[in-house]
């Protein structure tokens, strides 16, 4: 389990060289084998301009859904706001140049890598859970935008493979935008504005799009 937190860790910041000093940029790197998709990387500027890459992994056992969350490669879009918070709290922790590991005995929750690649120089840092609660919110938000840009995505498959299916899964997404478990809802806010106008698709759905779209951040 080491060596494969080093190797990410190590992957993390061959990447993060490739950027330039002058363009400031977070990058965060998630991985777990146990989960569809097993990886997904998001990288953020300061203007909450960035992109999201995912692959897909072995899907779990039992119950598992007919159509599979596709891989993602796309540019993405959240709020200044949100990226502002981020970038805060990666130069609170002096840039990820600091341990963030609990070395606590629980549960695996999947690596994160977080990494700052900038003006104030580089840094990385790589944990299951952290003991820190800003290091450790930061990541359930990264998590957060993670999900909603792949419901985002299954969406998009579902729209053009199983239309019926979209009831189901605007239903889970507008929960889990209300737990908080999916974030930025305006980094989908294509796929939304789709399903919003589209009248060969269930009235329920339109109007939960609408709803999302109207809560969805600037």
């Amino acid at each position: 389990m080491r060596a494969a937190w080093m190797l990410i860790a190590a992957f993390a910041m061959a990447r993060a060289g490739a950027v330039p000093a002058d363009d400031p940029v977070i990058q965060v790197d998630f991985a777990n084998p146990g989960l569809s998709p097993s990886q997904w990387t998001i990288t953020l500027h300061p203007d909450g301009t960035g992109h999201f890459r995912s692959q897909m992994g072995k899907p779990p056992e039992g119950g598992q859904q007919e159509i599979d969350t596709p891989s993602v490669d796309r540019q993405i879009q959240v709020s200044a706001g949100f990226a502002e918070r981020v970038f805060d709290a990666a130069g609170r922790h002096n840039w990820f140049n600091e341990p963030c590991e609990s070395h606590m005995k629980v549960a695996f929750q999947g690596w994160k890598t977080f990494t700052y690649s900038g003006p104030q120089g580089r840094g990385a840092c790589t944990f299951n859970y952290s003991k820190n609660k800003e290091l450790q919110t930061l990541s359930d938000s990264m998590e957060a935008v993670a999900e909603t840009i792949l419901e985002g995505a299954r969406l998009e498959t579902l729209l053009q493979h199983d239309p019926l299916g979209l009831d189901a899964e605007m239903e889970f997404l507008t929960d889990a935008a209300e737990e908080g478990r999916a974030q930025q809802i305006c980094a989908i806010r294509d796929i939304l504005q789709r399903l919003a106008q589209d009248d060969e698709v269930l009235e329920r759905v339109r109007k939960r799009a609408r709803v999302l779209l109207e809560h969805a951040s600037t």
